[in-house]
């Protein structure tokens, strides 16, 4: 699309910081900086860290004014360079990394410090995009930066899973679904999914565990022992941010065993026997998002056919109606993996 053609308004959906409002407004398209591109928006993923920011549990760190496009996860085609990018081409089409790096140190999150892709275009830095091919479709792609990278970095990163470890899923939804899925490809062994939904239970058998259980089955702590050989988890895996799930995950762990956190609850972490829980050196361990290597490996990973999100979008909304995906995802309604907005 030439520049000239590209109008002077969009939409976005717009969160205001102090009151907590969100709508779906009219803004000025975003012009690129130098060393930036310009991508227009093909699909963008709706998060429950966007639920998190309009409820307030997830609070930004380094937004500049009161205002912010959310949008984290998007995927689309670059539109138009900056002064002095090279290396990246108009029509390419493209995922967006949700991070940028700060000389000074900081890090921030798109979506979050800054305008994301609920919107019909983007700015980023050239060096945030990577290239996806041409049969991806964008409503797949546009998931990877967190629903699909997150549980990603967090198996293959924090955790340091190895092939034949027993780990614990405790959530089944957006990341929780890809984690069975990316642990069942490293050769985790057992995969035990834990969640209350049974629906989200036979989706996690489908996604690749060996077993799913209920955590409010009476004898929970019983299969967990049998399917381990009475031995413990080796690894689990928050990705529910349910205070509950965090208690019974440290007592589920083995010798060693280290609990990653991924889902906020925005509450203290209380361990109950601080002496079992030193005697038999348990770790927890805190994981945010990605790295941009992390992003690059999943493209890698299904472009070789390893890896493929087709059953991972649950529902395809209109931008204009991204108040209703929001509900949706809160609600839990259908129970969905992913929601992508389209503008």
């Amino acid at each position: 699309m030439p520049a000239n053609s590209t109008p002077s308004t969009m939409l976005a959906g717009r969160l205001t910081i102090s009151t907590r409002e969100f709508a779906v407004r009219e803004v000025p398209v975003p012009v690129p900086g130098p060393g930036e591109v310009r991508v227009a928006v093909g699909a963008a993923g709706v998060c429950l860290s966007d639920v998190h920011l309009i409820e307030g549990i997830l609070v930004p760190q380094y937004l500049e004014g009161d205002e912010v496009t959310l949008g984290h996860e998007v995927a689309g085609t670059v539109e138009s360079l900056g002064e002095g990018v090279t290396g990246v081409e108009v029509g390419t089409r493209v995922i967006v990394q949700a991070g940028k790096d700060l000389p000074n140190g900081r890090v921030l999150t798109m979506g979050v410090d800054y305008d994301g892709g609920w919107a019909e275009y983007v700015v980023a830095a050239a060096s945030a995009v990577v290239a996806i091919p041409d049969d991806m479709p964008f409503e797949q792609a546009a998931i990877i930066p967190d629903a699909v990278s997150t549980p990603w970095a967090a198996i293959s990163w924090t955790g340091e899973v190895k092939a034949a470890e027993s780990v614990g899923v405790w959530g089944v939804g957006g990341l929780g679904a890809h984690g069975v899925q990316l642990l069942r490809m490293m050769g985790a062994s057992p995969i035990i999914a834990i969640d209350p939904l049974e629906e989200a239970r036979e989706r996690a058998l489908r996604f690749g565990a060996d077993l799913a259980l209920d955590p409010t089955n009476p004898d929970f702590s019983k299969h967990i022992r049998a399917a381990t050989g009475g031995a413990g988890l080796t690894v689990a895996f928050d990705f529910a941010g349910v205070d509950a799930v965090r208690k019974q995950a440290i007592n589920s762990l083995g010798l060693a065993g280290r609990l990653v956190i991924v889902g906020m609850s925005g509450t203290p972490i209380t361990i109950d026997n601080s002496t079992n829980f030193a005697y038999l050196r348990k770790q927890i361990r805190g994981h945010y998002g990605s790295e941009p290597s992390h992003v690059a490996e999943l493209v890698e990973l299904a472009r070789a056919g390893r890896i493929e999100f087709s059953r991972s979008v649950s529902g395809i909304i209109p931008l204009a109606e991204a108040a209703s995906a929001i509900a949706q995802l809160e609600l839990k309604e259908g129970n969905p993996i992913r929601l992508v907005l389209v503008p």
